[in-house]
């Protein structure tokens, strides 16, 4: 039978590929950490996710004499395409054993797939694009994932640069602890006490009771924050609602908080349980009954999370609010008596969260690679 490629499709397809996962990852002793398969088929569910309202996808399995060996999903991005000016496709969802002819099948057949529409470069991987989860790790393959940031072995890489793919954006992660090791030299200290008093800079709790009215707040404050970044595309509404809806279960509101002048609200940051800490006990990613309770259990006491999203107004970015921020999330953390928790991802040439980070004694330790390469249209 040898190599073959094929195209999935339907409920029962999209189940075959979500299980390629743990035909590639389990069993091996890595810090792989099983996702939900219900937050993974959510996420290719072309008919019930707000995202692919304006994208769409194919997704591909390898197999080799009957048994799976890898698979990889190929993305239209349509809005990214109209807000950029571009014809760039993406691909994402890869997993492949270390099987060199089978994953330059996957790729060309992801990348005839794109060129079929159009378009002229290939990117990724994307799952399904950047406000969702994305990039390769490239570093630190000792140290288990952070919810809702990929982990893959070394050779994933190899085999993604052999099909031509090359850098085209790194992301990482900083570890903000919340004991006496998150370093406040006096200068930044200083810097943050008189940004304080000279804005007027309040902090309060995201208010979870009232979820849709303080989620529009931070879209618009997403949306503001994030504009000159590069590769962001501002989500709808609806898409951004949908994984809100989501993230609700997850989210620590002691550490959630808003940030308000008299103007109004002008920065947020959200923090969520880090839910791989009940997930790797959870070998077969189903939620069957017993396993719910244990997730719920597990979320209740917070014990270290992920930064999953921050944000400031145009006005306010260039005023030294940043520390204050950090300072403020450490003290919180301490009177819940947690470990801390990862902010991520950060594009590793922005230098306005970059600098502060590093002053503060904060260092890089995860990296993420975005690849890119050109595609016969």
């Amino acid at each position: 039978m040898g190599l073959r490629v094929e195209q999935v499709e339907g409920r029962r397809g999209v189940s075959r590929f979500i299980d390629v996962a743990w035909k590639v990852q389990a069993g091996r002793g890595t810090p792989w950490v099983p996702p939900l398969r219900a937050m993974v088929r959510d996420s290719l569910d072309t008919k019930g996710n707000a995202f692919y309202n304006d994208a769409d996808l194919a997704l591909f399995i390898a197999t080799r004499d009957g048994e799976p060996v890898g698979r990889i999903a190929a993305i239209e991005n349509r809005w990214h395409n109209r807000h950029h000016g571009d014809r760039v496709g993406f691909w994402g969802f890869y997993e492949c054993l270390e099987d060199a002819e089978a994953s330059a099948a996957l790729f060309e057949a992801a990348e005839r797939w794109l060129a079929e529409r159009g378009l002229d470069r290939a990117r990724g991987p994307m799952n399904p694009s950047m406000n969702h989860e994305c990039g390769l790790l490239v570093s630190d393959f000792d140290t288990p994932p952070c919810v809702m940031t990929p982990w893959n072995p070394p050779y994933f890489g190899e085999l993604v640069e052999r099909s031509g793919y090359r850098k085209v954006q790194d992301l990482v992660a900083y570890w903000v602890p919340a004991d006496g090791r998150l370093r406040v030299p006096d200068r930044v200290a200083a810097l943050a006490e008189r940004t304080r008093r000279k804005t007027g800079v309040t902090f309060r709790p995201l208010d979870v009771s009232i979820m849709e009215k303080e989620a529009i707040k931070v879209l618009e404050l997403y949306k503001q924050a994030w504009a000159d970044n590069w590769g962001f595309v501002p989500p709808s509404w609806e898409e951004f609602w949908h994984t809100a809806k989501d993230l609700k279960m997850v989210l620590v509101p002691e550490l959630s908080f808003v940030a308000e002048t008299e103007e109004g609200v002008v920065g947020f940051m959200l923090v969520i349980h880090d839910l791989n800490r009940v997930l790797q006990h959870i070998p077969s990613g189903r939620l069957w009954p017993w396993n719910l309770v244990r997730l719920l259990m597990g979320t209740r006491k917070f014990v270290a999370g992920r930064v999953i999203l921050l944000g400031l107004t145009t006005e306010y970015r260039n005023r030294g609010l940043f520390p204050l921020f950090l300072h403020e999330a450490a003290r919180r953390a301490r009177d819940v008596h947690a470990e801390g928790a990862e902010a991520s991802w950060v594009l590793d040439d922005n230098k306005g969260l970059c600098q502060p980070m590093e002053a503060m004694g904060l260092e890089v330790t995860k990296r993420w690679r975005i690849y890119e390469k050109p595609i016969a249209g």
